[in-house]
């Protein structure tokens, strides 16, 4: 927020010698139109360097970072231009062979240097191809579930729905349809975990190459998503992009799935959701299903053997460093070693 108008400084003692009267910080910030946080960084400044404290402190670094004497600059440019194919570290290591006796500057001040004049190729990232996976052909229940998002539809309360459907390969059993506000992962893990403990866990999952099941920035395409199915041992299957019909399945089960539940549509996420839940309950005890003899689903599906228990702990040797790694493979730091005082 700003300061009243008259100068910085005078303001600044003003606020202080009040404050050192007796007043509330918490007044004082409301009345001199500052946030707590910048009034008690002005009294910690006064207390500690008096009223000079009080003084605009310049915003410029203390340090001159990536400024070079110009002869070294000009070192540097001549060495690039005699080895257009070398970087900053190469360049650095040459320069300090060349002249022991100068103090080399940093790779990345040297980097600088070379993108100041225009000298930095910026390597395009390369993107995931989406491509499909060997597919299998489950013949019990619970060798195969299928996932996909029903095409987002509009509630009347003008929202958007987009309906995650998780069904049975062998069986056509449609273990979930949730409504949801987003296709964002933490939503749909959600959803699995609470099918997972109901259902148990599945062999395999299919699904297309979307989001969040695929990721194009990531290694080999893997989301958090599908990289919490792998470590939970639930296989990856996906259909190659264009290919709807290789879940065909599920995609003729989303057909049913819109005549019967979104024209109409809810008027809100709670009551489309009792005609997500109505159509689950008919869909697998009341219609029968040519595919399996007129079998309803759930007189075919059982539950799966394999009990989700949620990932296991990982314990690391107790002299090991533990790192953490982004989702793009970036170390971002470091907790202590384990044992260290």
């Amino acid at each position: 927020m700003p300061w009243q108008e008259c100068t910085k400084v005078d303001e600044k003692i003003k606020f202080v010698a009040r404050l050192l009267d007796g007043e509330q910080m918490s007044s004082l910030c409301q009345e001199f139109g500052i946030s707590r946080k910048t009034g008690h960084k002005i009294y910690n400044r006064y207390k500690e360097s008096g009223l000079e404290g009080l003084n605009d402190r310049s915003r410029k670094p203390h340090r001159y970072a990536n400024q070079l004497p110009f002869q070294l600059e000009k070192e540097i440019l001549k060495v690039k231009k005699e080895k257009p194919t070398w970087g900053a570290p190469k360049i650095r290591e040459k320069i300090l062979r060349q002249y022991p006796d100068v103090k080399s500057p940093a790779i990345s001040t040297i980097h600088t240097i070379l993108d100041k004049y225009g000298l930095v190729t910026k390597r395009k990232r390369r993107r995931y191809k989406a491509e499909g996976t060997k597919l299998t052909n489950g013949k019990t229940p619970n060798e195969l579930w299928c996932a996909d998002y029903k095409g987002e539809f509009q509630l009347g309360s003008k929202e958007y729905c987009y309906p995650l459907t998780l069904t049975d390969f062998n069986s056509r059993y449609l273990l979930a349809c949730e409504g949801l506000s987003t296709t964002k992962e933490q939503y749909a893990i959600t959803v699995f975990e609470r099918v997972f403990k109901e259902y148990g866990l599945p062999n395999a999952i299919r699904t297309d190459n979307g989001v969040p099941f695929s990721s194009v920035q990531a290694l080999f395409g893997l989301s958090k998503l599908s990289v919490w199915w792998l470590r939970l041992g639930i296989s990856i299957e996906r259909i190659r992009p264009g290919n709807p019909q290789e879940n065909g399945r599920h995609e003729r089960m989303h057909l049913t799935l819109k005549k019967e539940t979104t024209k109409p549509s809810g008027e809100n996420f709670l009551q489309q959701q009792e005609k997500f839940d109505r159509f689950i309950d008919e869909y697998n005890n009341e219609r029968p299903h040519q595919a399996l003899d007129m079998r309803y689903p759930g007189e075919v599906y059982i539950p799966s053997n394999k009990e989700y228990k949620g990932l296991p702990e990982v314990d690391y040797p107790f002299h090991d460093k533990m790192i953490t790694v982004t989702h793009c493979g970036r170390l971002c730091g470091s907790t202590p070693t384990k044992g260290a005082l």
